[in-house]
């Protein structure tokens, strides 16, 4: 079987691309949709949110190559996962000259994820949120005017069916290429680079470009909501190929509108830290000062 661009063989069937090509393809597919949503400016002084994994670490390689990135790394404190990745993380930067900065939640917020971990609450919402949070705070203080993420078409696909079983269409409001309370005083705009690129596709991606990233799961993610959808959607992808884009597709659609309807007024700045929320005092405050309204 050879590459439909060349007489190479090919090493990936959809599209059917052999190894020069898959790379081309999938970091024009990360550049077109930048293009396309006006993901980055000229002006733009950018951080990518990094964690050492292959989808944030192919976010951070590719972005290197056409623009001055910083990468900001959130060290929750997961026992035998984030010391591993983080370490992954440290040389890719150091060999590629990208500077670096990792932030201890232990530090800043005197808990790590392990700590809190038992508290009843789903332990990758508060790992969002904490990170969240902290990656915020510090995108500021580096000056950063857009974080990128290295958030997948999977991810998203996953957090948009989350919401719709959770009858949460406010918090869907916040998704899309540019995530969050992106319009907020005090809020540094996220964006999704790899937001049409697939799980697999970034997987590949990764070894073909050489990147040396692990491919390790976080401990806490097989007891997750997030988990059991995940393999929900990747059934429905077996037996309709393309379910996932076509559930992005329709979300896109959608996506103003509800946006309309969730996102009018603007959110308060959380009474203890002043970083905008929701809700009179932000979750990770309740987290750390242990006021759970």
């Amino acid at each position: 079987m050879t590459c439909t661009k060349c007489k190479n063989p090919a090493v990936f069937l959809t599209p059917r691309y052999c190894k020069n090509h898959f790379i081309e393809y999938f970091e024009g597919k990360v550049l077109d949709t930048i293009r396309r949503y006006r993901l980055i400016k000229e002006e733009d002084r950018i951080v990518v949110a990094a964690s050492g994994g292959k989808d944030s670490t192919a976010c951070l390689h590719i972005l290197s190559k056409h623009y001055k990135v910083t990468a900001l790394a959130i060290d929750e404190g997961i026992r035998g996962y984030r010391a591993k990745t983080l370490a992954d993380l440290k040389r890719f930067c150091r060999s590629r000259r990208i500077k670096l900065h990792i932030v201890s939640c232990k530090k800043e917020l005197g808990k790590t994820l392990d700590s809190i971990a038992t508290k009843g609450k789903s332990s990758c919402s508060l790992c969002g949120a904490m990170r969240r949070h902290l990656l915020n705070i510090h995108a500021k203080r580096l000056g950063a005017t857009v974080i990128a993420t290295g958030h997948n078409m999977d991810d998203e696909a996953q957090s948009i069916m989350m919401n719709f079983f959770k009858n949460n269409l406010a918090m869907s409001a916040r998704l899309g290429p540019v995530s969050g309370l992106s319009q907020a005083r005090g809020f540094v705009r996220r964006v999704k680079p790899l937001y049409h690129c697939s799980e697999k596709e970034s997987y590949v991606y990764n070894h073909l470009a050489g990147l040396g990233t692990g491919f390790n799961e976080c401990p806490y993610t097989n007891d997750s909501f997030r988990n059991s959808v995940r393999g929900i959607i990747n059934e429905w992808e077996k037996i309709m190929p393309g379910a996932k884009k076509n559930i992005i597709r329709n979300f896109l659609k959608m996506v103003p509108k509800l946006r309309k309807i969730h996102q009018a007024g603007h959110p308060r700045a959380c009474a203890v830290c002043g970083e905008p929320c929701a809700e009179k005092i932000c979750i990770v405050c309740k987290i750390v000062t242990k006021r759970h309204a």
